[in-house]
């Protein structure tokens, strides 16, 4: 079962029937720990529709309302590399060699929703930066009792420059307006996704493809619901939480993002988000 929010409601996608729940605000309907079988008893013929189509296209809006935007980094093998080449002349490296093996995960406040946008939204490149690239992560939404109820897509747009200077400067390399994107929608779940799912990354620069490459999320160094506990250690989230568990896809030292650049980040069983670098 898929979720999306859109400007219409809530667009409900069951075996490629869809459904509109019109009244349903998205605070409410994402922080329910029995989500889906609460989902499931408001299906009905009343609200099932033809043109699901047209509203996946221009009303689908990033799956956040009140939530906030957390990120954990440094949970794959490739990761720990790509931040200890970025920060090897700033002396910064050994840090994420440390907390690669570490019990406490790195732990960071990513976005909130106006800085976030959905599939097919702008995300953004900081004009003081050189070396920027998007991050496509597998995506936890998690209600306010600490129970993962489902799996987005993210992109955690990254400043290399900026964290690579200074790894006290990694809020500034992470939080700004358009750092973030997810959607298309949310995988309603109960059962964690098989470990041989693919997150694929592939960016298009004037039609033609630049970067590709996947990865398998049996590569992840750290359980999930480790990262979880840590995050809700000594925080409430009234309106649940999103929760990005790092990338394993680290473009080459020489390649940063253009403005027109497309990038699209695919994951088994959720779908594609697409945005476009402006």
């Amino acid at each position: 079962m898929k979720a999306y929010h859109t400007k219409k409601g809530i667009l409900i996608e069951q075996e490629d029937v869809f459904h509109v729940l019109e009244h349903e605000d998205w605070d409410t309907f994402i922080n329910d720990d029995d989500i889906i079988a609460n989902t499931q008893s408001k299906l009905n013929e009343g609200n099932r529709i033809k043109n699901a189509d047209a509203i996946l296209v221009k009303q689908v809006k990033a799956p956040v309302q009140s939530q906030e935007i957390w990120a954990s980094g440094v949970t794959y093998y490739n990761s720990k590399l790509g931040r200890e080449e970025e920060s090897k002349e700033s002396g910064g490296s050994s840090f994420y060699a440390r907390v690669y093996e570490a019990d406490r995960p790195e732990l960071f406040f990513k976005a909130t929703a106006h800085r976030t946008v959905g599939n097919g939204g702008i995300v953004r490149i900081r004009k003081d930066s050189t070396w920027n690239v998007p991050e496509p992560e597998l995506t936890l939404v998690i209600t306010s009792t600490g129970k993962v109820i489902g799996y987005t897509i993210g992109n955690d747009m990254s400043s290399r420059s900026i964290e690579g200077e200074n790894p006290l400067y990694l809020p500034q390399a992470k939080t700004y307006d358009g750092c973030a994107a997810l959607g298309p929608c949310v995988l309603l779940r109960n059962d964690p996704l098989p470990t041989e799912t693919k997150i694929t990354l592939t960016i298009t620069r004037k039609g033609d493809v630049v970067f590709n490459k996947d990865i398998g999320l049996d590569q992840i160094k750290r359980k999930l619901e480790d990262i979880v506990g840590y995050l809700y250690r000594e925080c409430t989230f009234p309106y649940g939480s999103l929760l990005m568990t790092g990338t394993g896809i680290i473009p080459p030292t020489e390649f940063t993002l253009a403005i027109g650049d497309e990038v699209t980040i695919s994951i088994d069983g959720i779908g594609s988000l697409v945005n476009t670098v402006g």
